[in-house]
């Protein structure tokens, strides 16, 4: 990076980024620094002064092409093809992400001017307005209108934020009233324009914002100026020989900086350049003109910039050639290579800055602190830990350590994770979480930072800590006692007589960093020194604390006071600690000093991550196999517990199931008696309503024939007083007009006299065209009458026939009714007989699982005794011989006996079984004397015919059983079949007293 100085004509090189740059931004809050965006993604932040760099932003994905900074500068807005990311530039930490369709990409995010609005444009010509602060969306410009519409890529802002200028790929230019919200005038560049490619106002000092000229770059490479209210070409640099590449306008608007396409670097005079912009405008309507021949060539005022000397062209023979030369700015002053650090930091003069003001600039702490633990910032060897997911020693880290941030826990468990990963013991360290979460939580926007910090901390600080693991660490520990001895013999003998160790006033200072005594400032203090010195500096601090809290420590007396004294934050000023720390380094005797012990700054490799293994292995791996067995115990032991629980829900279910049906059918059973009963009632009070209701329908049908006749007569008798009234009224409306006329004609006799014959005429004819009325009106009754008593007819009819075709479909329906439902009932009975078996299966069933678990148990039992009964049946053996020929010659005698029994059992039950059929009548009568005689054919002394006389009586007493069944069942398929009957009958009357 290199920065020029116009006025002076020197430049200086900043920085060597090894990147090329995308992007540069300028007018920060310190104006001394600028942003610069590279090929790699990611966005620097420099210092001109100084040379430095000052922050390192990531999280672009694609090349970031666009940087826009606040008016205030404290944000920026980066943009690329595929987001936009505002930046807080106190802290350098993002604040938003704008995430966007794919199919939709950002042309250009950008701040207005002297305002706190952010403008964003996209590819599809859709440009929001948002407020900064809350990111609300103020609005929305409409689409241009058709006839004009063009891609925007190119977008300009006058300085008071009002009129927004916007081209593309056309020569025309559309400018937008963003108060208005609307587009008020597209200006059309010369022909010769196709595409434009920049485009920017001119700022002038006098026009309070509202910039009238405007800079555009077209496809030629030639930026002309007009003027957007007279839309007149004012001047233009660049040619078709030595065009443009990109060109830049200075805030104040004197100078405009343009990149050629040959790779040159021309700073223009606007003010040689211009002479019209002052003048007062012409009329508003106008035509772009071209420039006169004269015009004033791009080279007669350019200055060419050249890495070694300048030269401006005379404008004509009377000027002279004025050649600078730019000198390069050697400033550079060699230091002791140790001292040295990488971004061109020096250890020792941030010593003496640090030694000077007590700590590091808050700006500048997280830079410096990187440079001196000299981070590699390896990514791959991190992102190989990072894939391995967490580690199973972390999965429940927020039942121990409950975080309210979710994020900060899982950075946190991210990070033990990648530790535990790189070390094994790292999973076995209870005080691991402790030790890193201050700096998780400082750096918990980036991860790769913070892992390495922490696994830094541990190779250089927390050396020989793991020698005696699982203990804490007795050597560090004695170390630490014996500098105490030395400095303050009184405090640690005042320790050894309330029997308190350095595992109380020193350890829990070490395993927490100080991060549970000391707030952030001062804890960010404290490690400014601890990172700036020798690995020994934090074993000092501990020393110093207690000896700068030896007067509250001195007044304690109880264990427990000592403890929440070194666990809880107290009333003490951290630079008077760390002046002590400087001072037990000068003072402490080399024999016992921690320098000699501890060794120097080991920084981490760079690719990958250093073996860690100064821990005695043999106790971590036996730990690791301890707790591995003891896992496989709990997951065995949680798998059949579950199993248990599984079978004892399973039983508990099945016995609620269980009563819950034998209740539902004991309700089932009692509702429908109740239903049964409830319809018995409901049927009689049925047919005595119908009954009722027949009586008053004939009642109400007799007076409705009444009424009507009634209505009928009382009609016609309406009708013949009507016609009487209108033949009155006709002839007393003749007379009446038979006397006015005969007034009227008294004075003419002979008219009179044809006037009479002429009334007479036509009351004669009037007459006699009111008879035939008369007739033609008495048909017309007669024949709707004849009408109105052939469609009652019809409907009479019409209506028998339905009621016959009713009763017959009723009929049908009733016998169909009742075969479905005696084969209904003879499907739940058979249901029933069904569910009963199945009922006492699973009675069985149950009685056999208890069965089973006895006899399991009485099985382990019998084993202990079969070495016995064997014994014992061994010695039996020979007369269990014997027995068994005596037993095997009654066995055949009673086979026979048995042969015989049973050809006599089933001779009688075949006989019983032809009489049954032929006399179904009396099958209890038939019992009686098939038993009577069955008894004494029976011999009392064969045990074998007993149980055949048993078994014939229990088949016996079933048949009776079914048979006693069967009749009760036909009954009620009879009764059901009447009762439906009736109610078809009743239904099929209804119609009959409708008709009636």
């Amino acid at each position: 990076m290199i920065v020029l100085l116009a006025s002076h004509s020197v430049f200086n090189l900043v920085q060597r980024t090894a990147q090329a740059c995308t992007a540069l931004a300028f007018n920060l809050r310190r104006k001394s620094e600028f942003l610069v965006a590279l090929a790699d993604y990611s966005i620097k932040c420099f210092d001109t002064v100084t040379k430095e760099l000052i922050s390192w932003m990531r999280g672009h994905e694609s090349s970031v092409f666009s940087i826009s900074v606040h008016a205030s500068g404290r944000y920026a807005i980066t943009t690329s093809s595929d987001t936009a990311q505002l930046w807080d530039l106190d802290t350098f930490q993002r604040k938003r992400k704008l995430n966007i369709l794919q199919s939709v990409g950002i042309q250009k995010v950008f701040f207005l001017p002297l305002s706190n609005t952010i403008l964003s444009c996209f590819k599809d010509n859709s440009i929001f307005a948002w407020e900064c602060d809350t990111l609300f969306c103020k609005y929305q410009l409409p689409p241009p209108p058709e006839s004009s519409s063009i891609l925007y890529k190119v977008f300009a802002v006058t300085r008071d934020g009002r009129i927004l200028a916007a081209g593309g790929k056309s020569n025309h230019l559309h400018l937008w009233c963003l108060e208005a919200k609307q587009l008020f005038r597209i200006i059309q560049m010369p022909t010769k324009v196709r595409a434009i490619r920049y485009l920017e106002f001119l700022p002038d000092s006098f026009d309070a914002g509202s910039n009238q000229v405007l800079g555009v770059l077209s496809q030629d490479g030639i930026m002309r100026f007009i003027n957007v209210q007279t839309c007149k070409l004012l001047f233009e640099i660049g040619n078709l020989d030595e065009g443009i590449s990109s060109s830049v306008i200075s805030p104040h608007g004197r100078y405009i900086a343009s990149i050629m396409e040959n790779g040159s670097l021309n700073i223009y005079s606007v003010q040689a350049l211009t002479q019209e912009i002052n003048k007062p405008p012409p009329p508003l309507v106008k035509v772009i003109e071209d420039l006169p021949k004269s015009k004033l060539s791009s080279g007669d005022m350019k200055m060419k910039v050249t890495s070694g000397r300048v030269q401006r062209p005379a404008k004509s023979r009377e000027n002279q050639i004025q050649t600078r030369i730019l000198k390069q700015d050697l400033t550079g002053h060699f230091e002791n290579k140790e001292n040295e650090l990488s971004d061109g930091l020096n250890k020792k003069r941030l010593q003496i800055l640090l030694k000077g003001y007590g700590e590091y600039p808050t700006k500048y702490r997280m830079f410096i602190w990187r440079s001196l633990l000299q981070l590699p910032e390896n990514h791959t060897a991190f992102s190989s830990l990072i894939d391995k997911g967490i580690h199973v020693a972390f999965l429940n880290l927020q039942k121990k350590y409950p975080i309210k941030s979710t994020k900060l826990l899982r950075v946190l468990q991210r990070t033990l994770s990648a530790l535990a990963h790189w070390s094994a013991i790292f999973s076995d360290t209870p005080y691991l979480p402790l030790l890193a979460f201050p700096f998780v939580k400082l750096f918990q926007n980036n991860q790769l930072i913070c892992f390495e910090v922490v696994a830094t901390l541990i190779i250089n600080w927390c050396q020989h800590w793991f020698e005696y693991f699982p203990n804490p660490p007795i050597n560090i520990l004695s170390m630490i006692e014996n500098i105490l001895a030395f400095h303050d013999k009184e405090l640690l003998q005042h320790f050894r007589d309330h029997d308190i160790t350095s595992q109380v006033y020193a350890w829990p200072l070490l395993e927490t960093v100080f991060s549970e005594v000391l707030t952030r400032e001062e804890w960010l203090k404290l490690f400014d020194n601890v990172f700036s010195n020798h690995p020994s500096f934090l074993l000092l601090t501990v020393v110093a604390y207690n000896i700068c809290s030896r007067a509250p420590l001195l007044n304690c007396s109880l264990k427990d006071d000592f403890e929440y004294f070194f666990h809880h934050r107290n009333n003490l000023d951290i630079s008077v600690v760390i002046r002590e720390v400087y001072h037990l380094m000068d003072t402490t005797p080399a024999d016992i000093h921690p320098d000699n012990m501890l060794d120097v700054f080991v920084a981490l490799t760079k690719g990958q991550y250093p073996v860690f293994n100064q821990y005695p292995k043999f106790i971590v791996d036996y730990q690791t196999q301890e707790r591995e067995r003891i896992r496989n115990d709990e997951l065995d032991y949680l798998r059949e517990r579950q199993t248990v629980e599984n079978m004892q829900a399973e039983v508990d279910q099945q016995r609620v199931e269980d009563e819950a049906w034998y209740q539902k059918q004991e309700l089932l059973r009692k509702a429908e008696e109740t239903r049964r009963e409830m319809l018995l009632q409901e049927e009689e009070k049925m047919i005595q309503q119908r009954q009722r209701l027949a009586a008053v329908k004939r009642e109400l049908k007799v007076k409705e024939m009444h009424l009507q006749e009634a209505a009928r007569r009382r009609f016609l008798k309406l009708q013949q007083d009507q016609r009487e009234m209108e033949l009155r009224r006709l002839e007393d409306e003749i007379e009446r007009k038979v006397h006015m006329r005969d007034q009227e004609m008294a004075s003419a006799v002979k008219d009179l006299e044809m006037r009479h014959l002429e009334l007479e005429s036509q009351k004669r004819l009037y007459e006699k065209n009111l008879t035939r009325n008369q007739e033609t009106v008495a048909k017309e009754i007669r024949e709707d009458a004849d009408a109105y008593r052939r469609k009652v007819n019809l409907e009479e009819h019409t209506f028998h026939r339905l009621i016959e075709m009713d009763q017959t479909q009723n009929q049908k329906t009733q016998k169909l009714i009742e075969e479905n439902l005696a084969k209904a009932e003879q499907a739940c009975l058979n249901t029933d007989w069904r569910i009963q078996a199945l009922h006492k299966q699973r009675c069985d069933d149950l009685q056999r699982n208890e069965c089973y678990q006895e006899m399991a148990k009485l099985l382990q039992k019998n084993r202990r005794k079969e070495i016995e009964v064997l014994n014992a049946m061994m010695e039996k053996e020979a007369k269990k011989w014997e027995e068994a020929e005596e037993k095997d010659f009654r066995l055949k005698s009673e086979k026979k006996a048995s042969a015989l029994s049973d050809a006599s059992r089933q001779w009688f039950l075949e006989k019983e079984i032809n009489d049954a059929l032929e006399h179904p009548e009396g099958p209890r009568c038939q019992y009686e004397q098939v038993a009577s005689s069955c008894l004494p054919r029976t011999s009392p002394g064969s045990d074998v015919s007993e149980v055949d006389a048993s078994t014939w009586i229990s088949l016996n007493q079933r048949k009776i059983q079914w048979d006693t069944m069967e009749q009760d069942l036909l009954e009620r398929v009879r009764n059901l079949r009447q009762r439906l009957t009736a109610q078809a009958r009743n239904n099929c009357q209804t119609p009959h007293l409708l008709a009636t």
